[in-house]
Formats: C-alpha cells, sequence, structure tokens
C-alpha cells in the first residue's frame, strides 16, 4: 500500500521552477494586500475605514510572531521527519488560539470598543492563511511550490475582489474582513487539503509531552525573531520620540519601495531551506557551502541592482507613490538601502540556523543586535536625525550578523570532526 501511495505522488519540480512559482505567488499575494490598503480609501467617503484597518493591522502585528512560531521554518527542515503534518497543524492551532488571545486582550485594554471588530475579524484572516501555510510547508518539502505560488494567487485575488465588493456594497469593514476570511478558508478546503493530502494526510492531534517540548525547544527563536523585528524599530521609536512623529512619517515613506530588497531576498533562499538542511544532514558540506555562498551572492546581487535602480529612478519613484513633497528626502535612500541589504542577510542567517537546527546562535545574534540598538539609537538619530536610524540598524544588524556567521562556521567544524 505504502508503494502504490509513493507512485501516486506527483513528481518534484526543478529548484528553478520551485523558486519562480513561490516568488510569483507570493507577490501577487503581497499585491493583492497592499492594494486593498490603497482601495479602502479609494472606496471610503472618508479615512475612518483605513484608519481601523491600519489599527487592526498594527495590533495583530505585535503577536504575530507568537502565532507564526517560526514553525514554517523548522518544517521545511524537518528532513528527518521527526513530526506529522497532523502535528504541526495542531501545534499551529495552538499557537494561533494564544496569540489571538493576547491580541484581544491587548485590544480590549489599549483601543476603542468599536475597533475591536475588526482587530478580531483580521486577526482571524492572518491565522487562517497560517493555517494553510502548514499544507505548504508539506508542498516544499516534496518540491511542489507551484501548489504554494497558485494558492497565494487564489488568496491574493479572491480576498481582494471578496474585499472590493463587499465595501462596495456595504461600506462595512468587518463585513468585508468577514468576506476575506471566507474566501481565505474556502481555498485552503477546496485547493490545498486535495493537494497536500497527495503527500501526507493532516490528522489533527499531538501529544502535551510533544507539544511542550516544541513550544520550549523552538521558544528561544521566537524571542529572536521578535528582537531582530525590534532592531531597526527601535531607532524609529527614538526618531519619533526626539524628532516627532512627522519625521517618522518621512523617514518610512521613503522606506517603504526599499522593502522590495528584503522581499526579493526571502524569496530567493526560503524555497531552498529543505535542500539546505538535507545536505547539512547528509554531510554534503561542499554542496552546502556553495548553496549558501550563492545565496549570499544572490542577496547582495538583489541589493546592487536595487541600489542603482534606486539611485537613478528613486525621486521619480517616491514622487509618484508619494507625491512632490517627499522629493527632497530622497537623500535618506542609499543609508536605507544598505540596512535592507544587512537586514536581509540577517534574516537569511536566522533561517539558516533554525534550519541547521542552531537555535543558540540566532538567540545570541538578534539579541545583541537589539541590545546594541538602544544606546546606538540615541547617539546616531542625535547626530544624524533619520539618517541615524539606518545608521543603528547598519552598525546593530552588522554585530548580530557576525555573530550568527561565526555559529555557522562553528557547525561545519564540527560536522567536519
Amino acid at each position: 500500500m505504502k508503494d502504490q501511495h509513493q507512485k501516486s505522488e506527483p513528481e518534484g519540480l526543478s529548484m528553478g521552477k520551485n523558486m519562480a512559482w513561490n516568488s510569483f505567488g507570493s507577490i501577487t499575494y503581497l499585491a493583492c494586500q497592499w492594494l486593498i490598503t490603497i482601495l479602502v480609501v479609494r472606496l471610503s467617503s472618508g479615512y475612518e475605514a483605513a484608519g481601523t484597518l491600519s489599527l487592526a493591522m498594527s495590533v495583530y502585528n505585535i503577536f504575530a510572531p507568537l502565532a507564526l512560531y517560526r514553525m514554517y521554518t523548522y518544517q521545511v527542515s524537518d528532513v528527518n521527519h521527526e513530526n506529522t503534518a497532523g502535528e504541526y497543524f495542531t501545534l499551529r492551532l495552538i499557537t494561533s488560539v494564544f496569540a489571538l488571545v493576547c491580541c484581544m486582550l491587548y485590544a480590549v485594554a489599549t483601543c476603542t470598543p468599536s475597533s475591536l471588530a475588526a482587530i478580531l475579524l483580521y486577526a482571524l484572516f492572518k491565522i487562517a492563511a497560517l493555517l494553510i501555510d502548514v499544507l505548504h510547508g508539506v508542498d516544499q518539502i516534496n518540491k511542489r511550490m507551484d501548489y504554494i505560488g497558485k494558492s497565494l494567487i487564489l488568496q491574493g485575488v479572491l480576498s481582494l475582489v471578496a474585499f472590493c465588493v463587499t465595501f462596495a456594497t456595504t461600506s462595512s469593514l468587518e463585513s468585508s474582513l468577514g468576506a476575506m476570511i471566507a474566501t481565505t478558508v474556502l481555498v485552503g478546503i477546496f485547493y490545498d487539503v486535495p493537494h497536500s493530502v497527495r503527500f501526507e494526510r493532516v490528522k489533527l492531534g499531538i501529544s502535551r509531552k510533544k507539544a511542550l517540548h516544541l513550544l520550549v525547544y523552538c521558544f528561544p527563536i521566537v524571542i529572536a525573531a521578535v528582537a531582530c523585528g525590534a532592531a531597526p524599530s527601535i531607532p524609529r521609536q527614538v526618531l519619533a520620540f526626539m524628532d516627532g512623529e512627522s519625521m517618522l512619517g518621512i523617514y518610512a515613506s521613503v522606506a517603504a519601495p526599499v522593502a522590495i530588497i528584503q522581499m526579493g531576498a526571502s524569496y530567493l533562499y526560503n524555497p531552498l531551506l529543505s535542500v539546505i538542511a538535507e545536505y547539512f544532514a547528509k554531510g554534503e558540506k561542499k554542496k552546502l557551502l556553495s548553496l549558501i555562498g550563492k545565496v549570499a551572492l544572490g542577496i547582495a546581487a538583489i541589493g546592487v541592482v536595487c541600489a542603482l535602480g534606486f539611485e537613478l529612478f528613486g525621486a521619480w519613484v517616491l514622487g509618484l507613490i508619494f507625491g512632490p513633497s517627499i522629493v527632497p528626502y530622497t537623500y535618506l535612500l542609499l543609508p536605507i538601502i544598505a540596512s535592507t541589504i544587512i537586514s536581509a542577510f540577517v534574516w537569511f542567517l536566522n533561517d539558516l540556523l533554525v534550519a541547521l537546527r542552531c537555535f543558540k546562535g540566532s538567540f545570541v545574534g538578534n539579541m545583541v543586535a537589539a541590545a546594541i540598538a538602544i544606546p546606538a539609537s540615541y547617539f546616531f538619530v542625535a547626530q544624524w536625525d533619520m539618517n541615524g536610524v539606518s545608521c543603528t540598524s547598519i552598525v546593530a544588524y552588522a554585530a548580530g550578523a557576525l555573530i550568527m556567521v561565526a555559529f555557522v562556521a562553528s557547525l561545519f567544524r564540527k560536522k567536519a570532526s
């Protein structure tokens, strides 16, 4: 029976095709989510709905690391099949419910009652996508990321259409978010489940012992993710405190298009995490070093191309998106690009260490980066205002990256001995 089941499994795609599908699907999904934040303004008579949606996103994002729990990277690098897809799905349910409870308690304590329904619905929308993400982990392990790309395209397009149609007819943000939840769940049930079960059936359930083990074992990398996100957030808060929120608004606006560098880097290496884990488990050091080197060169190439593009067309792009008032601040671009490139390397090193099961390296590197960011923020922002934010990120992330590289080198030495 097992051999028959294995014969019915779809053949894996090449690395290039997997990367292409993952990138195209991810870009489409992100573009659709971005359009929703634009169209909520276009379809409204004012800015109240847009403000509420922004608030819901901000509140949920505080607790998103708890829901994620870095389980996707752990799952796709589980080359020894320590846990089943059903166990990963059940654990994602546990972490998502915990994150949702924390999110709503925080919202009740800090937000107006009128915004609570939108915050709850947006959180449920994101959690629905995270549950589907576990099925995507099954697809990635089996080298069929075309399923992931198509799912993300369906989720993105259908949620965008559902939001626009519902909001245009009801003018209700809550109803529109509910429609987005419905389309996401339907994509999961009717597209993702039939494809992922061709590789592995998802049987819900996980023992208390195993759940506690994974929650405790992975807690350091969850804290590491929070610290990694805090390193660039701390100087932004210091800028707002020292120079006012308008200065932060200018900096954030200039930085927004540059985020493409980090997204491009993640699309480059995410499909390779399973391969990296396999090479490490088999002791194929040369192949692993070659692959890591290619990823590093790829991230550098993305950074160089984007830096040249923004140097040539940055003023035009910023003016097109935000208007002519932003153009005088184009000088902020190059430091922002430098900090974003280093950030992309840091996130790659984070996921690399998780894939290689060196959680200590990720934890120490990111905690050091966050610790450096606190005093450095006050010094650099006082010296160079908005550029001080970028300088802080560069210094903090560079220190964290050096520490994580040292841990990676140590792993290879131990593997060779």
